[in-house]
Order: C-alpha cells, then structure tokens, then sequence
C-alpha cells in the first residue's frame, strides 16, 4: 500500500507528520492506518487528533542519530517491503545498524528461551546454512535459541527486533549481542527510545519478526510459550511455518509438535526449508543426522555413563571426555530415539 520500488518519496512535511501521528498518544498501528485513509494525508491527521508535539520527536531522533541509528517511516523507501504489506505494520521503526539487510530475503528463527544445548546447536546449525544460502536471519535478542540464531548468522547477516526502545539491553546477558548487531547486524523497535519492554510489547515485537520474514522456523517450542504466538501471526501473515521435531515425551516439544500435527513444515535440514521456498540447495546433511555419525564414537561412554537418575551435562563431558558439542549432538539422538529424558538444571537420564 504504502511501498514500493518505484513509489515516490514521501515530502518532508508529510514523512514529519506520520512520525507525530505514529507517537501520539493513543494511536497504535491500526488507528495509524485508519487515520491515513480517512483523512488521505498524516498532515491532515494531525491537523484533527492531538498529534505528539515536534519537540518530542526532535529529542527522539537526535538521541537515535547519537547513538550510529535513524527512523525508518513506513512510504520511506528503504522501509521493509515485506513488513510494509500485514495490516498492522509499524507505522515507525528505529534503526541501528546495515539498512541493506532490508532489501535481502529473510527468515525467521524462533524459541525457547530456557532452551537446551542441543536446541541451541541446532538452532546454530540451522542459522548458518541459513545464512550460507542468502538468508537474513530475524530474531527477537531473546536469550536461548533467539541468541543462539543470531551469533551464528552474524557472518551473514542478522536482524534483531527488540521488544522496548532500541536502547534498552534486554535481557542484560545479551549486551554484547546487541552491541555486536548494532555493528555488523541491524537492530530494529517500533518502540520509542528509552521505553522499556513491557509483557504486551513481546507479541507486537514477534508480529514484526514474522513480517519481515519468508517464513518462521520454530525450536523448542512449548505448548504455551511466544513462538507458538509468533507461529500463529505467521501463519495470519501467510508465511510458512517451519519446525524442527522432538521426543514426543519432552514437554519442551509440545508446542513443536503440534504445530507439525497442523500442518507445519518438519525440518531436517536447511535444506527442507529452501525446497519448499524453492531456493536454491546448499551441501548439508540432516540435522541430527548428521551429528549422529559424528557423535556414534561416543554413544557407547555416553549410554555407561547415564542411568535413571539425572545427570549434569557438564558432568557427564568431563566423565565422558568428549566435547561439548559431541555431547550435544550425542544427547540429541538418544532424544530422537525416545531413549533420553531431560530434567531442570541441565541434566538428562535415559528412560
């Protein structure tokens, strides 16, 4: 409606007017929207709401132009196509970091937050085949597999989308993350600067994961958790769903694996994933799968060293004297076997 590669750039008076219009009080994206099409113009919305004054986005963007960033207003052309298009897009979004991964075809990569290593090294995994096949990888910069996703693919390019202000680090593990996207990622907010998260910001901000996004790959997710609702608003967007499988037993996968049990696509490999999308293939092998060949040489210490009490990962890679990895990807097999049960602080038993 708004975008597109050959639509005209907006004037400055009425780029100005649709930043007030977007920070008045009172006025989400929807009543944004609305206003422009009743009144044909932001100018003359804010000539008939009480629009946010222009001292207040004066001091927003000099605070956003310190800090390296810029505002991103929807009819701008450098405004992502994609997001521009669902119903509700951001009428405004702050921005830190490389505009171009705008223009480059994303995917996004979504889960738990208190996720496994073996979750989290797959999620890795998939990020850099992801990233190797041209994919931008969008996230939420939550810790667990939305961090793992984006170290992996901040070689080939990542987008964060933050749930508060664009300078507000959360959670606080991950400042270093969030300085490392600022400097080779993007880090994105429809939030105003110096806002913190608050519970009803983490949906908003997951709609405009999906929206940028060919499509939402799902790890770990459980039954009541934000992937399933960012699954869901994908699925509303009319992206693709994807969903790497697990034990049937682990409540960690409930979500996952109901949302194959509707429909979704299961996921392998990166592979799966640029079939259905139909891009082109990159060498990999089965996740999983692959790690199992590697990882067979150390089943046999892995299954003699676990009983049916839980043991400590860390324990059981310094008695097994494998790496972490190996074990992660050891762990994982017994998992997709039925064989391995995972407990709270880490630890895992054989059923």
């Amino acid at each position: 409606m708004f975008d597109g590669p050959h639509a005209p750039e907006l004037s400055p008076a009425e780029r100005r007017a649709r930043l007030r219009l977007a920070r008045s009080a009172r006025i989400g994206p929807v009543l944004f929207h609305h206003a422009l099409q009743h009144f044909g113009s932001a100018r003359r919305a804010c000539a008939e709401v009480a629009a946010a004054p222009e001292a207040e986005i004066a001091r927003e963007e000099a605070n956003l132009r310190r800090a390296g960033g810029q505002f991103l207003v929807i009819g701008d052309r450098a405004y992502p196509q994609a997001l521009a298009a669902i119903p509700d897009a951001p009428p405004v979004l702050s921005a830190i970091g490389d505009l171009g991964l705008l223009a480059r075809p994303a995917l996004a990569m979504v889960g738990a937050r208190e996720a496994s290593l073996a979750g989290c090294r797959l999620a890795a995994e998939l990020a850099s085949g992801i990233g190797a096949a041209g994919f931008v990888v969008a996230s939420g910069l939550a810790r667990g597999i939305d961090a793992a996703a984006h170290s992996a693919a901040l070689a080939t390019g990542t987008v964060a989308v933050l749930a508060g202000g664009i300078d507000q680090i959360y959670p606080l593990q991950n400042a270093r993350l969030h300085a490392d996207i600022a400097r080779g990622g993007l880090l994105l907010s429809e939030m105003p600067w110096g806002i913190p998260p608050v519970a009803r910001s983490f949906p908003r901000r997951n709609r405009i994961v999906s929206g940028l996004s060919s499509g939402v790959v799902v790890i770990e997710a459980a039954a009541r958790s934000g992937s399933m609702i960012t699954a869901r608003l994908a699925a509303e967007q009319g992206r693709d769903v994807f969903v790497l499988p697990g034990s049937p037993a682990d409540p960690h996968y409930d979500g996952s694996n109901s949302l194959i049990h509707d429909g979704a696509i299961l996921v392998r490999h990166a592979n799966d994933i640029l079939r259905a999308l139909e891009r082109p293939a990159i060498a990999s092998q089965p996740l999983g799968e692959s790690g199992r060949k590697r990882a067979e040489p150390g089943v046999a210490k892995v299954l003699a060293a676990l009983g049916s009490v839980p043991t400590a990962v860390d324990e059981l890679v310094r008695r097994c004297q494998v790496s972490a990895a190996a074990m992660a990807e050891v762990l994982l097999a017994l998992e997709l076997e039925g064989r391995l049960e995972r407990h709270r602080g880490n630890r895992v038993s054989l059923i």
